[in-house]
């Protein structure tokens, strides 16, 4: 039976992604993957050259989707499935094309976790991702930034399509990198191993930095146990550094065990050159899941959470409550995922992977012997699907590589079809359509075909800036353009983008002089910020927060009551004119044509002005923004977090301790991020003293340990 490709929907308790957030990425990445120039220096040739290659400054274009909750319902989810004699595979085109299920149908057996549910939360690089299945990671070091967003899918002819054999392609243009890719998945008949052929193109007239890891969360308990090719890992934690240890034992425990470990960490498996390419993950019985692949993926890794209190909690926080934990193993083109590695003008990468079942002698893979293991699972590899075989098939997936769509099945962006419009690209293959085309690129069609960007609507309530593109040859459209309020925004981001911080800043008060709107205030607070001016960032966000929420709504009938900003005279009201003062009303505000894109809108600004505010020791001032958003933000767990600083700040720590006793869900917590943990023990410390004087190291060790972050806070992922 070759392949057969049919259209459905899957239906999950599902938490709603929301709406991006409408202010550039204009900050440094907070990715916890990065090591120091000494760590960097002690690292081999290659891989130290590889590491500081190109590393990203920001997610700019994309933006940062942080506008989800945890509330889920049912929702139907457009998924594909592709089926022969011996697997079903599931996949969703408009989540990042995962893999959410490969099913071995002669024993029922799922070869993946697969998540029940589908909870987003901070551990993509611009923020929304979900676990489970196989994932397409590219761009830079993380989970990609189209984790949750729709790609390309249509039915092509496969390599044995003489006997009926479909293909799913996926693809999509990666704006991080600005190169267009695409993943071929197929089951060849009476074939137990679901087939990947990938690549990336370079379309471009310069060298770009790539970066691919193939992401597959694999069920785990006491038993499971993961095998690759490898004496030797590059381990890194959370701690920051990388470093190498030996496998499988290491630190007095076998690592190739996930549950082995207390911490979250990954293991980055030193795979010699020129033997097989593989890692498995395989249960008690010796049964589970193998990846294997040509020779140009490289690396290979084991990411586990660990058995602690931090990494347990992770994974209650990503599932429904009864389901199982999970591993992740993976398969990238260089050897960690620090690291970038170039693709020439012109050029392309690509390669075929596999996956599929595989049985073994649980005595041997769990045995004492690291090399016994090894080899009965390479051997039994070797026999379920030879490596000559995994080669012959990538030979013959090439020169399907180009075959155009028979049916599309799914549409992704269309910022692929506004740079083909712009460059003129031939990607044979993968087309981008004219009529995937949008209302985020519009302006930029415009741009492109008379010179000019589109200007904002004077006197209209302005909830998003829109979308920025910061490429080159954008940038020098953006400099010939007519100067009006909305190109010179645009324009600094694609400066701040290319490192041009001082052009930026220059582009962002010309566009101010052109009109005063909260996104430039905001992205010069941001400027600021980077060049150690903390008040001045300050009362730019105050500013722009009070010019959002003036312009958010119609003026109110009688006069608004306001909270004064401490020491100013000023604050932020809701319905005041752009001239007035800034202060704070009290009173509901009427409908506003488009209440989520303002409300997204406000709290963005909201969140970023009252971090500053509190960062320029203006508590007050924090309070009184904190208190002038919409209740419906206020409630929500990270204003809740938000909160209790605020009241830490102004010296009322019990009040900052009942915000925690009363409990709150920081949605949109970050991977690594320990926020939680530090302000609950900057509370506790502070109501142990009764002043801010620091404590003594004994002092705090007992404090802290008297009163223990609760469980349901503890999201840390190192040693406390």
């Amino acid at each position: 039976m070759a392949t057969s490709v049919r259209r459905t929907t899957l239906t999950l308790p599902t938490a709603p992604v929301g709406p991006d957030n409408p202010l550039p990425a204009l900050r440094p990445l907070d990715e916890v993957h990065r090591v120091d120039d000494r760590t960097r220096a002690a690292l081999p040739t290659d891989m130290a050259r590889q590491v500081a290659y190109a590393p990203l400054r920001s997610v700019l274009p994309v933006r940062l989707r942080d506008g989800y909750g945890r509330d889920r319902a049912p929702a139907a989810l457009d998924a594909i499935v592709l089926e022969n004699d011996r697997l079903r595979a599931t996949v969703l085109p408009g989540l990042g094309g995962r893999v959410h299920s490969l099913v071995h149908k002669p024993t029922g057996r799922e070869l993946l976790y697969r998540n029940p549910v589908l909870q987003p939360a901070d551990f993509a690089l611009n923020g929304a991702w979900f676990s489970g299945g196989i994932e397409w990671n590219i761009g830079a070091t993380g989970h990609t930034t189209l984790s949750c967003s729709p790609l390309h899918a249509a039915r092509v002819p496969a390599p044995d399509a003489a006997d009926g054999g479909a293909m799913v392609r996926l693809w999509e243009w990666e704006r991080l990198r600005d190169l267009p890719f695409q993943v071929d998945l197929w089951l060849p008949a009476d074939s137990s191993f679901l087939h990947v052929g990938v690549r990336i193109r370079n379309p471009h007239h310069l060298p770009a930095p790539v970066y691919w890891w193939s992401n597959i969360a694999v069920p785990e308990d006491e038993h499971t146990r993961v095998l690759a090719p490898a004496d030797g890992a590059w381990h890194f934690g959370y701690a920051r550094t990388l470093s190498k240890v030996p496998v499988p034992e290491w630190d007095g425990a076998d690592r190739t065990y996930p549950l082995r470990g207390a911490y979250p960490a990954d293991y980055f498996y030193e795979v010699p050159d020129g033997v097989r390419r593989w890692i498995a993950s395989l249960d008690a019985d010796g049964g589970g899941l193998v990846q294997t692949s040509t020779d140009l993926l490289r690396g290979r890794k084991l990411f586990v959470w660990g058995a602690g209190p931090g990494g347990r909690r992770w994974q209650q926080w990503l599932t429904e409550p009864g389901t199982g934990g999970y591993a992740e193993i993976q398969a990238g083109l260089a050897r960690t995922q620090l690291e970038h590695i170039p693709l020439e003008a012109g050029e392309e990468f690509a390669w075929l992977e596999a996956y599929g079942p595989l049985t073994t002698d649980p005595a041997a893979v769990h045995g004492a012997d690291w090399a016994a293991a090894r080899r009965e699972t390479e051997t039994r590899l070797e026999a379920a699907l030879p490596r000559a075989a995994v080669d012959a098939a990538y030979a013959a997936w090439r020169p399907y590589a180009d075959a155009e769509p028979a049916e599309r099945l799914a549409t992704g962006s269309g910022w692929g079809a506004l740079e083909i419009e712009r460059g003129g690209f031939q990607l044979p293959g993968t087309p981008f359509d004219p009529d995937t085309l949008g209302e985020e690129q519009e302006p930029w069609r415009r741009l492109l075909r008379t010179g000019a960007l589109p200007d904002w609507e004077p006197g209209r309530p302005q909830a998003d800036p829109g979308a920025s593109v910061v490429a080159p040859a954008w940038r020098d459209l953006l400099e010939a353009a007519p100067s009006t309020a909305a190109a010179e925004y645009h324009l600094g981001v694609a400066q701040w983008h290319a490192g041009d911080r001082a052009q930026a800043e220059r582009s962002w008060e010309r566009s101010l002089r052109c009109a005063e709107t909260p996104w430039t205030l905001r992205c010069l607070a941001v400027a600021d910020t980077a060049s150690g001016h903390a008040a001045r960032a300050a009362e730019r966000l105050l500013r722009a927060v009070r010019l959002l929420l003036a312009s958010a709504t119609a003026p109110e009938p009688e006069a608004p009551a306001v909270l004064e900003t401490a020491g100013t005279g000023q604050g932020v009201a809701r319905g005041e004119g752009a001239g007035q003062g800034a202060g704070v009303s009290l009173a509901a505000p009427p409908v506003a044509a488009d209440p989520l894109a303002l409300e997204t809108a406000e709290a963005a600004l909201g969140r970023e002005a009252i971090v500053a505010l509190l960062a320029a020791d203006r508590a007050d001032d924090a309070r009184a923004v904190l208190d002038a958003l919409r209740p419906a933000i206020r409630a929500r767990g990270r204003f809740r977090l938000l909160r209790a600083q605020v009241l830490l700040a102004q010296g009322d720590a019990l009040a900052a301790r009942a915000v925690f006793d009363e409990g709150f869900e920081v949605c949109d917590l970050r991977e690594g991020d320990e926020a939680l943990s530090d302000t609950w023990y900057a509370i506790v410390e502070r109501l142990a003293t009764g002043t801010e004087d620091p404590l003594t190291e004994e002092a705090r060790a007992r404090t802290h340990a008297d009163h223990p972050l609760p469980a349901h806070y503890e999201f840390r992922m190192r040693p406390a």
